[in-house]
């Protein structure tokens, strides 16, 4: 197995902290996380990605500590996409590249890999549908319940409200009930929102997604490419047991169809929101298969 080490690299203004294993030359397998999460959440994944010849590559997303935080406060789904694009550039990423997201993470990669097809060959998507069947599946009784942090977050409450005991709660929730210590992922993502401005960038990202006024020009057709069909095939996974995001309000039939062609969409039995960490054998297989 590879050792994971660690670098940074400037793309798109930003000082990105990283996470990379696998061989220099290796085409690039940009891995991007959500929230409460790190870079971390992909240490099953990058071995293996690096066993089969790839460079895995986690940053840490804008905002997240070591990567710095944007001095425009854009935190929308185009600025996102546009710093997954500038990693490939900065990161000498070539036409064999694939991009996996989680969570926010999985917005991202839908952007990326819509705004700029030419740079990605697969992408593979975990938790969070395209946004056609996340505004449908949002509106769902049960949803709006699991779903109470976002409006929270868009509220004066959110910075204070977003300690250790608030994400211990969230992970709890969002994960299966089957006694997983989740302690030193937790203990990451607190070191990844140690000062009130990496905080203020987490809930950002929450407060972009709903309020117009906090869209930037200059993400534009990153931001439209975000929640369009694009052309690179996508794998998307979700948790039979997602806390989050339940699994009772996707319907992986509408996500098949709200893909590129040729893409897949499947569950992931015994998984929660957190599916990578969750059943990590099974969902390295699947990603290892689909890229193969």
């Amino acid at each position: 197995m590879s050792d994971i080490t660690t670098g940074s690299v400037t793309a798109n203004g930003l000082d990105f902290g990283y996470l990379a294993a696998g061989p220099q030359d290796g085409p690039l397998a940009l891995l991007l996380h959500g929230f409460p999460d790190s870079a971390h959440t992909w240490r099953h994944l990058m071995p293996e990605l690096a066993a089969a010849g790839h460079r895995a590559v986690a940053p840490f997303m804008r905002g997240y500590a070591p990567t710095s935080v944007p001095e425009d406060g854009a935190f929308q789904t185009g600025a996102l996409a546009a710093d997954a694009v500038a990693l490939h550039e900065a990161l000498g990423g070539g036409p064999d590249a694939v991009v996996i997201g989680h969570d926010w993470g999985a917005f991202t990669a839908y952007g990326a890999a819509n705004v700029a097809p030419g740079r990605w060959r697969k992408a593979v998507a975990l938790s969070v549908p395209p946004m056609s069947v996340m505004t449908t599946a949002f509106f769902d009784y049960e949803q709006l319940k699991r779903s109470f942090y976002i409006f929270v977050f868009q509220t004066p409450l959110a910075e204070p409200a977003l300690n250790r005991a608030f994400i211990e709660g969230l992970w709890r929730d969002w994960s299966p009930a089957d006694g997983r210590d989740r302690t030193a992922d937790v203990d990451h993502v607190m070191e990844c929102l140690a000062t009130p401005a990496n905080a203020e960038a987490a809930i950002g990202y929450y407060r972009a997604m709903l309020d117009p006024s906090k869209l930037i020009e200059r993400y534009a057709a990153e931001q439209e490419a975000a929640s369009a069909i694009g052309e690179v095939p996508v794998l998307y996974l979700h948790g039979a047991d997602d806390g989050c995001l339940g699994a009772d309000v996707v319907d992986l039939g509408a996500v098949r169809a709200a893909l590129p062609p040729g893409s897949r969409a499947e569950s992931v039995a015994a998984a929660g929101h957190f599916l990578q960490l969750d059943r990590p054998d099974e969902v390295n297989a699947r990603i290892l298969g689909w890229l193969s």
